[in-house]
């Protein structure tokens, strides 16, 4: 988990807000910094170091520095991206995956999310163009919030981040509020506060000399796909999860994963036992009522798998953290049962 926060505008943007909002971020990203500045543009973000942890900075660059881009995410894809775009003649200046946003871009403009497996929130700035480029991954694993003020934009990757550079701007929207308390949550493109949306999953939001404009560039298809028989649909997807699974174990710091005991986080537990040579890290929370406590069943799960196992009780003392929870979420969220 990274931070990512900017300002563009037809006037000079203020590098010192930037700043300001990555200072907010910091608990997204406690291991660095970087920050981007011109006469349009403002970037800047904190890093959570996962890939490249010592050569991995940001802002990114392409080779002649007109590109920039800052990201907040993983691109599971990007040892065969990073092959190709080498091949194509690119340089690449660190080993990391947020390069090859830049190098995308060059070959395939807005397009380059289409080339893109992973879960993302990132900004590409065109300087030769004047033009910023936002875009959310497809499922919106990753969170981007902006504020269009007639000229200038501003985005980062938490609600709080917008309201401490515009303290006095903390009103309510009705029709959000609408939204939470019919779905108890706050969809996209809207958030609890009247002047700030959020990008939609699959989609990209462009900045051109003052003008805004939002677009969806993925879609879930329904269309119901041919199955010959319940043994090889069965078979297929263990071969997604097994694939989707493994692709996402690329990393320089330890692995783990949080294990309910349900189906889903068995089945990532079962095919990352199966993919790693050594046992796998596996965390359950548990609770003192019996009527709500899955320990057993991730027991069960993590002895068949012989997993390095940790658990934890959350007791009534969790209460005293509910100020905190609500400053981290942002907005109002019911965890209804």
């Amino acid at each position: 988990m990274c931070g990512v926060a900017g300002m563009v505008s037809t006037a000079s943007p203020d590098p010192a807000a930037v700043r300001t909002m990555c200072d907010v971020l910091a608990h997204r990203g406690p291991d660095g910094e970087g920050f981007h500045t011109d006469d349009h543009v403002a970037l800047g973000m904190r890093r959570l170091a996962v890939i490249d942890v010592s050569g991995g900075d940001q802002p990114v660059f392409n080779e002649d520095r007109s590109v920039i881009a800052v990201f907040n995410g993983e691109i599971y894809n990007f040892p065969e991206l990073r092959r190709d775009l080498l091949s194509r003649g690119h340089r690449f200046r660190t080993n990391g995956d947020s390069e090859c946003l830049v190098h995308l871009y060059e070959e395939h403009g807005e397009d380059l999310v289409h080339h893109l497996r992973g879960m993302f929130a990132f900004a590409v700035w065109d300087a030769g163009k004047g033009r910023l480029l936002l875009a959310r991954d497809r499922v919106g694993k990753k969170p981007l919030y902006y504020r269009d003020a007639g000229g200038s934009l501003a985005f980062a990757s938490e609600l709080k981040a917008l309201s401490a550079i515009a303290p006095g701007r903390g009103e309510v929207d009705p029709v959000a509020l609408h939204h939470y308390l019919t779905y108890q949550y706050v969809p996209a493109p809207w958030s609890i506060l009247r002047d700030v949306r959020k990008l939609p999953p699959g989609c990209l939001l462009t900045w051109q000399g003052g003008r805004v404009q939002v677009r969806r560039y993925w879609e879930l298809d329904f269309t119901p796909g041919a199955v010959t028989s319940e043994q090889e649909a069965a078979e297929q997807a263990r071969e997604l999860l097994l694939e989707a699974t493994g692709i996402r174990m690329l990393s320089e710091r330890p692995l783990g994963a949080f294990l309910s005991g349900g189906i889903d986080s068995s089945a990532v537990v079962a095919a990352m036992a199966r993919l790693s040579p050594k046992p796998v890290k596996t965390f359950s929370i548990g609770f003192e009522d019996a009527q709500f406590d899955e320990r057993a069943h991730a027991r069960a799960v993590a002895r068949q798998y012989g997993t390095d196992h940790h658990e934890f009780v959350v007791d009534a003392s969790a209460l005293e953290i509910l100020p905190t929870l609500a400053w981290y979420f942002d907005e109002p969220l019911s965890l209804s049962r």
